[in-house]
């Protein structure tokens, strides 16, 4: 997927900023993050819930993960398949295996489902208008061109920005979650 050189210093720079988050303000962030995500109607009214296993310095997502697998709702993870993504649910922390990118994903005998109610959707910088500044390999914005469904971006505040670039294959985010507030997208409105 081509990424132009400015989304490149935008996402060097917000990395940068994210892994220097301390623990202890990660750990604080992402407790006020869920309790704010719990209030928003379409995951509460969720019966299939996408998320991803979050890595190094992304918002934890593990204690959402075991909510919702506890609460009895459907959890579905993403499982990179070549140059494509699908989403396999999970019963529990067994069903995942280190996959690409050295991330945990669900295991090949898990069942695919690509029609989720919500996702959770990974996200280094994102502007109010719900444009997202991923890694850069595009497995997103391809899935989710593909399927439709209510998108939930967990964030750090000052991983908001007032503008990034959009290129014609991003997917706007319908919300944005962060330890101050609840954001519904220029998208949702």
């Amino acid at each position: 997927m081509e990424d132009n050189s400015q989304k490149s210093s935008l996402r060097k720079l917000f990395l940068e900023k994210r892994d220097n988050t301390s623990f202890d303000l990660m750990n604080i962030a992402s407790k006020q993050i869920l309790k704010r995500l719990k209030k928003i109607r379409p995951f509460k009214d969720a019966q299939k819930i996408g998320a991803y296993y979050s890595i190094g310095s992304e918002i934890p997502t593990q204690d959402i993960i075991q909510e919702v697998l506890s609460s009895g709702k459907e959890m579905y993870l993403p499982r990179v398949t070549g140059s494509e993504m699908e989403f396999r649910r999970i019963d529990d922390f067994s069903s995942l295996e280190r996959g690409s990118f050295d991330i945990m994903e669900p295991r090949q005998d898990c069942p695919v489902d690509n029609s989720l109610d919500v996702i959770l959707v990974p996200t280094v910088g994102i502007s109010p208008k719900g444009v997202r500044l991923g890694y850069g390999h595009g497995y997103y914005d391809r899935f989710l061109a593909k399927n439709k469904t209510v998108t939930i971006a967990l964030t750090l505040e000052k991983q908001i920005i007032r503008n990034i670039p959009k290129s014609e294959h991003d997917v706007l985010i319908d919300w944005i979650v962060t330890e101050d507030r609840t954001l519904e997208s220029s998208k949702v409105r």
